[in-house]
C-alpha cells in the first residue's frame, strides 16, 4: 500500500478557488477599463475639451482688449466648470510665452507643455526616467484678432506616475465591479457542481452498497475532506466484500461439514443396524462362527463410531479455543524417540519399516507435550492406514533451511502419495485423497479428521504444516515450530 500524503482540506480548495475568482475578475474589470471604457471616457473629453477652447478662444478674440487678472481668470473658471464634477485645467498663454494664466500654484507645471509645433522636452532638473508629472493636452485653441496672435488656450490634464489608464479605483472603473461578481457567481456553480457530482458519487455508493453491490468503488484521489471519506467508504465496502466472501465460504464449510458429519456417522451406524437385524431374525439361520464375526463388526463399528465422536468433539474444541495449552520447555527430539519407539511393534505387526533421523541431539521448544504428542500420533497413525505392507515410513528432525530459529519435523512415506492439485486439501475435515480410497492392506476407514486436528494444534502453537510430494513417489508432511534457547 502506499504511503498517504499530507491531508488536504476542502476548505483550501473553495478559497482557493474564490481567490482566483477574484483575481480573474479583477484581470478582466481592468482589461475592459483599459480597452474599452477609458478610450471612450478620453475620447469625450477631449471633444468636450475641443469646444470649450474653442468658446473661450472665441470670447477672448471677441473683446477690443484682453482681459488680464482677476477678470481672465474668472473668464477661465466659468467656462472649466462645464466639465463637470472633476474639470481638467483650463490655462491661458500669451504668444509670447511668458504671459501664463493657469490654476493657482500651477504655473510652473504649465511650462512643461511645449508650443504648438514645438517638441516636447522634460522639466528642467528632471532625469530622464524619473518618475514625474506629466501634462496631458486635452485641447488647444489659437486666439487671433485679425492676422495677429494673440496667444492659445490649453486644455490640460495633470498624469501622475501612478495615474494611468489602468487606475481601478476611479469611478469609472467601479462601474464595472459587477463584471468580478459575475465571474465570482459563474466560479461557485461550477465548484458547487463539482462538489454535487463527488457527492452523487458518494450516494451512488452508499445505495449500491444497500441493495448489495460491494463490488462499486469511487476510487477520489483528491485528498480533501470528501476524497478521505471516499477513501474510507472504499475501504469499508472492500471489508465488507472480504467479510461476506469468508460468511460464504464458512457457510459453504458447514454445510458441507454437516452433510460430511451426516455420511461419517450414518456409515457405522448403518452396518451396525445390518448385523444387529440379522442376528435378532430368527428366520436367518447363523452359524456360531458367523455369529461371532457379525458381534466383531458391530464391536468395530462401534469403535470407529466413538473414533469419529472424540475426534469431532476435538476439533470443535480446539477450533473454538476451549483447549487451553499447557506450555512447558521440552525436548522435541525426546518427545519424537519416545514415540517412535511406542509405535514401533505396530510398525512391524503392519509389515512397515520405521526409521528415525534426528539431525539434533536437542530440539527445545516452548509447547504442550500432550498436543504435540498427539500430533505425532495423528500422523504415523495415518501412515499406518494409507502405506502398503513392506513401505518405508521416516521421521526426520533438524533445523529450518537457513535459519536458526525454527526446528523442523518431516514425516514421509514412499506409498501411493497424492496428485499436486489434491495437497492444499489434506488438511480438510474428512478429506480424503484417491489414495486413501484404494486403501491398503489393513483398515483405512479413519475419521478423517486426524490431520485437520494436526493443522489446529500447530497452528496454536503458531507453527505451520504444509504436504509436500516425495520424490519418487510417497507423501512427506512437514511440521515448523519455533525454537527456544
Amino acid at each position: 500500500m502506499s504511503r498517504p500524503g499530507p491531508a488536504r482540506s476542502l476548505f483550501w480548495t473553495v478559497a482557493g478557488m474564490f481567490l482566483l475568482t477574484l483575481v480573474l475578475g479583477t484581470l478582466a474589470q481592468a482589461l475592459v477599463t483599459i480597452a474599452v471604457l477609458r478610450p471612450l471616457e478620453d475620447r469625450d473629453t477631449r471633444a468636450r475639451a475641443e469646444i470649450v477652447a474653442a468658446n473661450i478662444a472665441a470670447d477672448l478674440a471677441a473683446v477690443p482688449r484682453l482681459p488680464q487678472g482677476a477678470d481672465l481668470d474668472s473668464l477661465l473658471f466659468r467656462r472649466r466648470a462645464e466639465f463637470g464634477p472633476h474639470p481638467p485645467w483650463v490655462a491661458w498663454r500669451a504668444s509670447d510665452g511668458h504671459s501664463v494664466t493657469a490654476p493657482a500654484g500651477r504655473e510652473r507645471m504649465l511650462e512643461r507643455v511645449p508650443a504648438a509645433g514645438a517638441s516636447p522636452e522634460p522639466p528642467a532638473g528632471t532625469a530622464r526616467g524619473a518618475p514625474a508629472n506629466r501634462i496631458e493636452v486635452f485641447a488647444r485653441h489659437p486666439v487671433a484678432r485679425g492676422n495677429e496672435l494673440l496667444g492659445e488656450v490649453l486644455v490640460l490634464h495633470p498624469v501622475r506616475p501612478n495615474d494611468g489608464p489602468g487606475n481601478l479605483l476611479s469611478p469609472t472603473s467601479l462601474l464595472f465591479l459587477p463584471i468580478a461578481i459575475v465571474a465570482s457567481v459563474i466560479a461557485g456553480l461550477v465548484m458547487v457542481r463539482l462538489l454535487v457530482r463527488r457527492l452523487r458519487a458518494l450516494e451512488l455508493l452508499a445505495a449500491r452498497v444497500t441493495e448489495g453491490d460491494l463490488s462499486v468503488r469511487i476510487s477520489d484521489t483528491s485528498g480533501d475532506e470528501l476524497g478521505r471519506l471516499a477513501e474510507q467508504l472504499d475501504r469499508m465496502t472492500e471489508r465488507l466484500a472480504t467479510a461476506r466472501a469468508q460468511l460464504e465460504s464458512t457457510e459453504r464449510q458447514r454445510r458441507q461439514l454437516f452433510a460430511d458429519i451426516t455420511h461419517e456417522l450414518a456409515t457405522p451406524l448403518t452396518s451396525i443396524r445390518g448385523y444387529t437385524e440379522t442376528l435378532l431374525d430368527p428366520h436367518v439361520p447363523v452359524s456360531e462362527d458367523e455369529h461371532a464375526r457379525y458381534l466383531r463388526g458391530v464391536m468395530d463399528e462401534a469403535r470407529r463410531l466413538d473414533l469419529l465422536i472424540r475426534d469431532l468433539f476435538e476439533l470443535a474444541r480446539l477450533e473454538a479455543g476451549a483447549a487451553p495449552l499447557a506450555k512447558e520447555r521440552l525436548d522435541w527430539v525426546a518427545l519424537c524417540r519416545n514415540t517412535v519407539d511406542r509405535f514401533g511393534p505396530r510398525f512391524r505387526e503392519a509389515q512397515l519399516g520405521l526409521a528415525w533421523r534426528p539431525g539434533l541431539e536437542e530440539a527445545w521448544i516452548e509447547a504442550d507435550g500432550h498436543r504435540i504428542e498427539e500430533v505425532l500420533e495423528n500422523l504415523l497413525v495415518n501412515a499406518l492406514r494409507y502405506v502398503p505392507a513392506g513401505g518405508k515410513v521416516e521421521l526426520a528432525l533438524g533445523r529450518g533451511a537457513g535459519r536458526d530459529d525454527r526446528f523442523v519435523l518431516t514425516v514421509s512415506d514412499d506409498g501411493p502419495g497424492l496428485p499436486a492439485d489434491e495437497l492444499p486439501h489434506v488438511f480438510e475435515r474428512f478429506y480424503r485423497g484417491a489414495g486413501a480410497q484404494g486403501g491398503g492392506s489393513r483398515d483405512n476407514r479413519g475419521s478423517g479428521l486426524g490431520l485437520a486436528i494436526v493443522r489446529e494444534i500447530v497452528e496454536r502453537h503458531e507453527g505451520r504444516v504444509r504436504a509436500e510430494p516425495r520424490d519418487p513417489r510417497g507423501l512427506s508432511i512437514v511440521v515448523e515450530l519455533s525454537a527456544r534457547a
